[in-house]
């Protein structure tokens, strides 16, 4: 199983996303379960991203609401996922 760690950057956004919509924060808790167990899984609609964030991933929360992630090494398990930012398609691209 994936490891998720947890970057400064993503608890801020989430705590001010949060605060902004609090019903979104059960949301955002499935949608992170499901992203440890498949991040590729079709309702996260997963994507690589490009530009200035090549090497970044983002999953689709809600309709305005993104994950931005990272895959990195975490021997001997699968790759752990750093999830870097969250917030609305114009806040985190």
């Amino acid at each position: 199983m994936r490891r998720l760690i947890w970057d400064a950057s993503f608890r801020r956004a989430l705590k001010q996303h949060t605060r902004r919509e609090p019903r979104f924060q059960e949301r955002i808790l499935d949608v992170l379960d499901v992203l440890v167990e498949n991040p590729f899984e079709p309702e996260l609609k997963t994507h690589k991203l490009r530009g200035q964030l090549t090497g970044l991933w983002a999953a689709w929360a809600e309709y305005d609401c993104r994950i931005v992630f990272a895959f990195v090494p975490d021997p001997p398990n699968e790759d752990a996922i750093v999830l870097v930012d969250i917030g609305s398609h114009d806040e985190v691209y």
